[in-house]
């Protein structure tokens, strides 16, 4: 039958994996280095995987393939645990797919599965083990509660996300999800030693380098995604005191600026010393 279908151009795809977690039905993996369909009939061609490629790669095209089988979807993803069920079937409320949601409930029915919906799925592409890049696997430990180091002296980690670079995150990930974000420069980690402390406890984080990162319009675009889409709440971008890093804050200036709806931006300044020299909403 002809119908919508991914199709991936090789010559672009570097085989980074990002556009895994963006497909729930696991009809995209990382074979020899590329990403491939392994089965037109996974495949539902709605296009979530799209806009999570840096390279360009995807897109959704009609063509004579196999008929789409929400049934052999749903046996597929089982095995990959039920928190991947469920980003399925976010996935096909969220697009309005109301005859797959019931194909899809009648064989959880038959097979007595049984989940709480509402909950959150927590990291739904940890379920490609055996394909995409492992650095881009998204893991979600936004719940994880911080334990006392054993000396008392090292300072707790507040990060509660995998990924941070921001090529590598999905703006659809749960914990940016209504989130205060921060939008903080690769250095600036590096340079404040109470980094976590100060700004990243309790907030979603991407990092980014405006001076060294390619395709910056991608970041404009999932900046955007992050607004309109996650629905964040605030964006706090922290960059370093030198020129080149002030272009942190124009990038994130002009995603909200085309987004529909607006979020209050914070610019924050940190010196090469580690200090924060000016902080203010803009």
């Amino acid at each position: 039958m002809k119908r919508d279908v991914i199709e991936i151009n090789e010559e672009k795809c570097n085989g980074c994996g990002n556009c895994i977690p963006g497909c729930p039905e696991g009809a995209l993996q990382v074979i020899d280095g590329k990403v491939r369909l392994v089965a037109d009939y996974l495949c539902d061609g709605l296009g979530a995987c799209v806009g999570e490629c840096p390279q360009d790669a995807l897109k959704v095209v009609k063509k004579e393939v196999e008929e789409y089988d929400e049934r052999k979807v749903i046996e597929n993803i089982m095995k990959h645990g039920i928190n991947t069920v469920k980003a399925h079937m976010k996935h096909l409320r969220d697009h309005g797919q109301s005859e797959y949601i019931k194909i899809a409930e009648q064989f959880l029915k038959e097979n007595n599965i049984k989940f709480d919906e509402e909950s959150p799925a927590a990291a739904p592409a940890r379920h490609h083990g055996s394909g995409g890049c492992p650095g881009s696997r998204m893991i979600d430990n936004t719940n994880r509660k911080n334990t006392a180091s054993a000396d008392g002296i090292s300072a707790p980690s507040e990060l509660r996300q995998w990924p941070v670079q921001l090529h590598l995150v999905s703006p659809a990930a749960p914990y940016f999800n209504g989130a205060d974000v921060v939008l903080a420069a690769d250095c600036v980690a590096f340079a404040m030693g109470s980094f976590h402390k100060d700004f990243l406890k309790g907030k979603a984080l991407a990092i980014a380098c405006p001076k060294l990162d390619s395709d910056l319009d991608v970041y404009v675009e999932k900046i955007t995604a992050m607004v309109e889409q996650a629905k964040i709440n605030t964006l706090t971008v922290v960059r370093m005191q030198v020129p080149c890093c002030g272009g942190l804050v124009q990038i994130a200036k002009t995603a909200v600026e085309k987004a529909s709806r607006k979020v209050p931006i914070k610019a924050v300044t940190v010196s090469l010393e580690g200090d924060v020299l000016e902080e203010q909403w803009i």
